[in-house]
């Protein structure tokens, strides 16, 4: 909604980028005045899509234009041509080849878990676009545990005889992001799967499970450091937000990343694990008063 009271539909739009392997589209749905320079990027988790923060995005697109990409292979995204680069650094560049096309030198960044990952890597370069930064449910240091559950479905060739069998598989795998309304659930889901055939699939690569299963654990200990180094060389505002049930962000970690950072808070939410979905209105009330101070 803008200032005059116009209410603004969410618009798909897509940007060109570039791989080692070639060139790939990657969606984006944008909210709000397509004028406004107060811009917040809003980037999802593994294997999720832009349209998770359709809630949050409306309930803030009359203060920012809210833009919420679809990373590459998943979504309504082009696929890359080499599963390898399906990793956090082709996933930043493509983040900054989309703040280029939206002409913006600053940004607002909300990450839910490979969205904070993603955040953390840009936060930290120098001359970095992002000016204030929540991360959902994430950190340097992720739980084992957590890494194995996800590992277990990530990738597997499901299919489906209904549209209502998909969805629920979805909430098999999914509990941890607390209750929800089997409406508020179906709104979630339904961008995820795609009809084929009279069977219903899941829409992201299941290429991207390879370079998340080839990691080492000495590339995991790298990537750990690099992020600790980012979050301690970020300058801007922080906001750690950790399901209170996680098994992905310890409360420890959390805890460390408020003491390392230069201007970092952390608030837990109740009732959740990994990881928040924001769908609720307490849960977006904390990302309104962090990004907008109301």
């Amino acid at each position: 909604m803008s200032a005059t009271g116009e209410t603004f539909q969410p618009r798909e739009r897509s940007v060109q980028c570039a791989s080692p392997a070639g060139l790939h589209r990657m969606a984006y749905t944008e909210w709000g005045d397509p004028a406004n320079q107060n811009v917040l990027v809003c980037v999802h988790g593994l294997t999720r899509s832009g349209r998770d923060f359709d809630e949050l995005a409306q309930a803030l697109s009359r203060d920012y234009r809210v833009v919420c990409p679809d990373v590459v292979g998943r979504g309504r995204s082009g696929r890359l041509a080499d599963p390898r680069f399906y990793s956090v650094p082709q996933y930043a560049a493509d983040m900054v080849t989309l703040i280029a096309r939206l002409n913006v030198e600053r940004v607002d960044w909300f990450g839910t878990s490979m969205g904070g990952l993603i955040g953390m890597t840009l936060a930290g370069m120098p001359d970095t676009p992002i000016a204030r930064m929540l991360v959902n449910d994430v950190g340097p240091r992720l739980q084992a545990e957590a890494i194995q559950r996800i590992g277990e479905y990530l990738g597997r060739p499901v299919q489906f005889a209904s549209e209502q069998q998909a969805i629920d598989y979805l909430w098999q795998i999914s509990q941890s992001f607390g209750p929800h309304t089997p409406e508020q659930w179906r709104a979630l889901s339904l961008p995820l799967l795609r009809e084929q055939d009279g069977q219903w699939t899941l829409r992201y690569d299941p290429r991207i499970a390879e370079p998340f299963r080839a990691i080492t654990p000495e590339q995991a200990e790298f990537g750990e450091t690099m992020l600790w180094r980012a979050i301690e060389a970020f300058d801007g505002p922080l906001l750690v937000v950790r399901g209170a049930q996680s098994d992905l962000l310890s409360r420890e970690t959390a805890a460390e990343i408020a003491s390392r950072a230069r201007h970092a808070s952390v608030v837990e939410v109740p009732g959740v694990g990994h990881a928040p979905t924001f769908v609720d209105p307490a849960q977006i009330q904390i990302a309104r008063t962090f990004f907008i101070g109301r």
